[in-house]
This record gives C-alpha cells, structure tokens and sequence, in this order.
C-alpha cells in the first residue's frame, strides 16, 4: 500500500510540474549550459558543386553556341550550304528581330571580299548587304578604281558580305559575344571564296577578325589574317558623316589597286 500511495503521490507531483511549464528532467548536479553551447561542434558547411536546382526542376545547361557556329560553319562545303547553316543557326539572338539573313551580294569569283559591319534598315528589307545610302557611296568608291559587285569580269568585280547577317536593334554595334558567334561563319565564308585581298569596313569587322579597334588608326596599313592580305577602311556610313575623311578613303583605294596590281 506504501509503495502504490509512493507512485501516486509521486505522478501527482510530476503532472504538477508539467502544468507549471517543465519540460526536462533535473539532474542530481546543475547543468552549465553555456558550457555546453561552447562545446558544440559547428555544423560543418558543404560547398554546392553546382547550381542550385529547386526541387522539381530540371537544371538548365549551358550551351556554347561559339563551338556550335564552328561545326555549323566547318560542315558547309560551298556556299550554299554556308548561307543554309547560317539561315539555321539560333544561338544569336539578333535573328529573332532581323527581318531576313543577309548573306552576300556580288560575284563569289571576285579577287576582293569586302567585309562590313552590319545590315542597316534598307539592308534588312532588301536581304544584301551595302543597298542603302552607305552602299551607293561604297559602290561609287570602287567604280573610281573600276571594280564593282556587278562588273562583268571577276579580276573587276567585288564580293560583299557583313559580319553580322542580321540588323542590330537601332543598329547599335554588336556585343563581343554576338560577333564571337558569326566569327567562324566570316572565316568559312572566306575560306570558301578565296580572295586574292580582304577590305574590313569600320570598326566591326577589325575587331572580329583582326581583335583590335580603332580604325582611324588602323586605317590604310595592310594586315595579315586567315593567311590572306587585309585593309582596314574607313566605313561608307562614316565617310557619309565625315566629308573630309574621303580623301583617306581614296588612297585606301590606291593602296588596294597597287597591291591587286603587284598579284598580276
């Protein structure tokens, strides 16, 4: 009977405690508890591997659109199959507001490739490059030497195309990443027509191809890329601004005649 009056009492006096609010058991000795808080290990820290993924989705990869323009440019065996790869190619966003892939205009036999900047409204409307204001004062700039894009013979004529194939929003100049994507397009296009001499119009086409800026510096001094020879010009749309830079633009034309002159 003492030992069932013991456990009664002794539950009584726990759910006592409990209602006042006890949560643990007391030890026989006191308890330092901010001992013990400095004697926790620290959670150790994991560094994520990768990016973080929310549950439920699938993590993105990330593509290299510069290796993909490489296969793209490498597999096309003529032109043809350049402008189709070029038409199919969907890492550059520029395309999705570009009225039409502009390709190249004049005679792929010519002994000289033009390379320009970027289509401009007229250039995107028509599909070639060189069709607007710009493009009359380029096309009268080469019939002083008497070449053109639409001479008879291919030792006259010129081959036209831009680095960018699609216009720029309020033709701003193209991001790095942008012409880093259509550069190995350029070097396949180059490749496939073989000209005896390459003409870079404006800043654009000198930083892609040749990685450097500054064209009223580089103006007039030859370069050598790709294996083949390379003038930097002044840009028609620069010339059209600047009057006075015409006469720079007239010895870069003598420059080019002498030097198509001395291949014969």
């Amino acid at each position: 009977m003492e030992s069932a009056q013991d456990w009664h009492s002794a539950r009584a006096l726990l759910e006592w405690q409990v209602d006042l609010g006890v949560t643990e058991a007391i030890c026989d000795a006191p308890v330092n508890r901010y001992e013990l808080v400095a004697k926790q290990p620290k959670p150790a820290t994991v560094k994520p591997t990768g990016p973080a993924v929310m549950p439920g989705r699938v993590a993105e990869v990330e593509v290299d659109y510069v290796a993909l323009a490489k296969q793209a440019a490498a597999g096309a065996s003529d032109l043809v199959g350049l402008h189709t790869a070029l038409k199919d190619f969907d890492g550059c966003e520029l395309k999705k507001g570009a009225r039409n892939t502009v390709f190249a205009d004049g005679n792929p036999a010519a002994r000289v490739m033009v390379i320009g900047e970027a289509p401009g409204r007229d250039e995107d409307i028509a599909g070639k490059p060189f069709v607007g204001r710009a493009g009359q004062l380029l096309d009268r700039m080469f019939a002083a030497i008497n070449m053109g894009r639409d001479a008879p013979l291919s030792k006259d004529a010129i081959y036209i195309t831009n680095v960018m194939p699609w216009r720029p929003p309020q033709n701003r100049e193209p991001t790095p990443q942008e012409m880093a994507m259509m550069v190995p397009f350029v070097e396949r296009h180059v490749q496939l027509v073989a000209p005896e001499v390459i003409i870079l119009m404006g800043n654009t086409p000198c930083q892609a191809v040749l990685g450097k800026r500054g064209i009223t510096r580089m103006r007039g001094g030859w370069a050598t890329h790709w294996g083949k020879p390379m003038l930097p010009m002044f840009h028609p749309a620069y010339l059209l601004r600047n009057p006075a830079a015409k006469r720079d633009a007239w010895a870069d034309l003598l420059a080019l005649q002498s030097k198509l002159r001395a291949f014969i």
